[in-house]
């Protein structure tokens, strides 16, 4: 299995959605289970683990992504939820750090989960 890029997922046909929704009720347990192997995941492993899961329940496409990887300016835009554009005018301003590969934007995965960390926390007060 290659971690290059971030992996996408399309939504699960609807008959899958209401197993793992009934499965996933009322429930914070998860147990990986890899080749017959039980490992029981920490808190914060757990919480990305259910939350991934949630979300496919509710019928999302998910991405997952490496926090320390670099990302070309439509991957960050697609997991931040925002507009190409949008997240190219954050970068013009120094709002999003950016690191240029020739004329190529590359931003790092885990400037834009601070930046949706940074959002997430400054909603309440909005």
């Amino acid at each position: 299995m290659t971690l290059d890029a971030p992996k996408l997922s399309s939504p699960l046909p609807a008959t899958e959605q209401a197993a793992l929704a009934r499965a996933l009720d009322g429930s914070d347990d998860v147990t990986l289970f890899v080749d017959g192997t039980a490992h029981r995941l920490d808190a914060g492993a757990r919480e990305s683990v259910l939350d991934l899961l949630g979300r496919l329940s509710r019928g999302d496409a998910v991405s997952v992504a490496s926090i320390s990887e670099l990302l070309t300016t439509s991957q960050a835009a697609e997991l931040a939820g925002i507009s190409h554009t949008f997240l190219r005018n954050m970068t013009d301003r120094g709002d999003i750090p950016v690191q240029y590969r020739g004329t190529h934007r590359r931003i790092r995965s885990q400037d834009i989960m601070a930046w949706l960390e940074g959002q997430k926390n400054a909603a309440p007060q909005a």
